[in-house]
């Protein structure tokens, strides 16, 4: 229970030219002698949604053993220090992703299916597919925040023509759809991203403009902070002061990266973001955590990627492009050198975690309310196999969902879109279906 003399509004904002500043939850709003669960500041649900493509190393993603306790594989180590709040699944299949003898190729081009659980029409006249669990989580969650939810990505989408094998490039530029008829676009550049977040520009010119400033967007707010911190806690002050750092903090690390650009804009690397990869994902990482922590939105997600994609990750220890080395031929040495670039889009979740698990909520931590949901529409990628595909959830819902599991269902029996109305149904949406789904996978 907390206690308080002032109760400040949870939908409280900072305003000043041309920016609004959500703020964090305070001890100052909540009302004096309400319990946490019963007022309107509770912890809200979220969720994350990352794609990437091309699979995992086989041998190298499942754990060992099933239950709890299990032993970390090699890909999945750096997540051990959240133990309590990881599941992961082994058996899983995506048959919404598989080439039929009607629908043959088009492995790279269903990427779409994993949030709808649908799958993407070939030789349609116009993008087709199915609601995302992300977009009906955001419309029973995210109705009171700026933004109901955000498409982050680190790879510019291209044209939205056709792309492989008759189908559209709209299932593999965006993995979130409101509507079937309505692919999201994935904003790939920080600094954009950062102002839709914290900024309130309607037109290119006017976002233009604002990334021409050397001044934060804080400084146009700095006047009224000071007022509206003389009355809060100590506690309080120490929690904005420490918020709006973040703040600060990320403003500069965007900008130094997008010092770093190329000077001339062109189709493969366009202008404003980072050359680093590395620093790429862990400015979008930052920048959902961000908006977590100021309650910006309840919903997000993040493509690593784009399918076909040759971009490497010296950080990992293996320089090959990813999607020539996910072609790895079933040889020992190259699998095991692809487990590292995998080993490394872990780590960086495990960074995203940290940072969730830092930010107080409540009795705990927003970890602790929120569901991160990592995947691929294929398991071994060098036979293009959308069987048995990795699959990762880190956090707990709403405090309750259950972590230190490793779930193991048998070969060729279960699907990711019966997960996915599961998901939906630990949101309370209580849906019959979604996608090809057919009952709920047991994961509580």
């Amino acid at each position: 229970m907390f206690i308080t003399k002032k109760h400040i509004p949870r939908r409280t904002f900072i305003r000043g030219v041309g920016v609004t500043v959500a703020l964090p939850l305070l001890e100052a709003m909540l009302p004096a002698q309400t319990p946490l669960r019963k007022t309107a500041a509770a912890p809200v649900r979220r969720f994350v949604g990352i794609w990437h493509p091309h699979g995992a190393a086989p041998g190298y993603w499942s754990p060992l053993q099933e239950g709890s306790n299990f032993e970390f594989s090699f890909i999945t180590k750096p997540l051990e220090p959240f133990r309590d709040r990881v599941v992961l699944i082994t058996g899983l299949d995506m048959p919404e992703a598989m080439a039929t003898e009607e629908e043959p190729g088009g492995d790279h081009a269903r990427g779409a299916a994993l949030l709808s659980g649908a799958r993407p029409r070939r030789n349609a006249v116009s993008p087709y597919l199915g609601v995302t669990i992300d977009q009906l989580i955001a419309k029973k969650y995210g109705q009171d925040t700026i933004l109901s939810s955000i498409q982050l990505g680190v790879e510019d989408t291209g044209n939205f023509g056709n792309c492989n094998w008759g189908y559209s490039c709209a299932y593999s530029n965006s993995i979130s759809w409101p509507a079937p008829t309505q692919p999201l676009p994935t904003q790939v550049n920080p600094r954009v991203a950062f102002e839709r977040l914290f900024g309130e520009g309607t037109s290119s010119e006017e976002r233009l403009a604002g990334r021409k400033q050397n001044a934060s967007i804080l400084d146009s707010v700095t006047h009224e902070l000071g007022l509206f911190k003389k009355d809060l806690g100590a506690g309080d002050r120490t929690r904005l002061d420490t918020y709006l750092e973040n703040i600060r903090e990320l403003e500069r690390r965007i900008k130094i990266a997008m010092s770093k650009t190329v000077s001339e804009p062109t189709g493969e690397v366009p202008f404003g973001l980072p050359e680093s990869k590395h620093v790429h994902f862990r400015l979008m990482y930052d920048l959902m955590a961000l908006a977590f922590e100021g309650d910006i939105t309840r919903s997000a997600t993040l493509m690593l990627g784009r399918d076909l994609t040759g971009t490497s990750f010296p950080e990992s220890g293996f320089t090959g492009g990813w999607h020539g080395s996910s072609h790895h031929g079933d040889k020992p040495e190259n699998v095991a050198n692809y487990s590292k670039m995998n080993r490394y889009h872990v780590q960086n979740l495990a960074y995203f975690c940290e940072k969730l698990r830092n930010i107080p909520e409540g009795d705990g931590s927003v970890l602790d309310h929120v569901l991160i949901y990592k995947g691929s529409n294929m398991g071994n990628s060098h036979r293009h196999a959308h069987e048995k595909v990795p699959v990762i959830l880190v956090g707990g819902i709403d405090g309750t969902f259950k972590g230190n599991r490793h779930i193991v269902f048998p070969d060729n029996k279960q699907k990711t879109s019966n997960m996915l109305l599961s998901i939906l149904h630990l949101y309370g949406i209580e849906r019959d279906s979604i996608g090809t789904s057919t009952e709920p996978l047991p994961i509580t």
